[in-house]
């Protein structure tokens, strides 16, 4: 079965909705420079503490020091690190090595060809990737909830080309789910606006994106 995140999680019952329609993961997204989602980390790590363990709870973070990122796990407290852009300052190493036992999941964002690279090469650093539909290179940096598709078959490569678990996020709902899953083959899926309406989750979106990707 594949694995479902859902993101952009912005309270405690949001949280609980999400689980009851089958997430395994969910997104708690920290300061960025743009996009949806974002809340306090007050209120992810109040959000984490409450969350059954065999949940995961992804901070999404857009900071690029390590140490910074370091201190802002022991903030958060939540069991996984999705690092939505590249580092600058430190190595994945060093930042597996101070949080024993946190999962750290590196976001490659497939814009070309050489995203497949990118993907081989932090594989071998990293417990997952997440495929998202970003850009790093504008102004104002995407770096997730862009509500757009990429090049399904560049991530089906990297899925075919790295050892480590698949994320496939961007653009995802209940009508296209199906169809990335048989493509793309990932471990799992992430969707945030797909499932929702007016900003907020949505039973009825999250009851047939469920029904999508078991038919996946």
């Amino acid at each position: 079965m594949v694995r479902v995140k859902i993101c952009c999680i912005s309270n405690i019952e949001e949280a609980k909705l999400a689980i009851t329609y089958g997430a395994s993961a969910l997104g708690l997204v920290s300061e960025m420079p743009s996009g949806p989602g974002v809340i306090s980390e007050e209120l992810i790590s109040g959000i984490a503490e409450q969350i059954p363990p065999a949940i995961s709870t992804f901070l999404l973070t857009s900071k690029q020091d390590v140490d910074e990122i370091i201190d802002q796990q022991h903030r958060c407290k939540t069991n996984t690190i999705q690092l939505c852009d590249k580092l600058l300052v430190g190595s994945h190493k060093k930042l597996k090595t101070a949080l024993p036992g946190i999962k750290i999941v590196q976001v490659v964002h497939v814009t070309a060809e050489e995203s497949i690279q990118e993907a081989i090469e932090v594989s071998k650093f990293v417990d997952a990737i997440l495929l998202d539909s970003g850009n790093q290179k504008l102004a104002v940096k995407e770096l997730g909830g862009t509500g757009r598709t990429h090049d399904w078959t560049i991530s089906r490569k990297i899925v075919e080309s790295v050892t480590v678990p698949v994320f496939l996020a961007g653009g995802l709902n209940s009508s296209n789910v199906t169809d990335a899953i048989q493509q793309v083959k990932p471990f799992g899926v992430d969707v945030c606006s797909g499932v929702r309406t007016n900003g907020r989750l949505d039973k009825n979106k999250l009851r047939l994106f469920a029904e999508a990707v078991s038919k996946g």
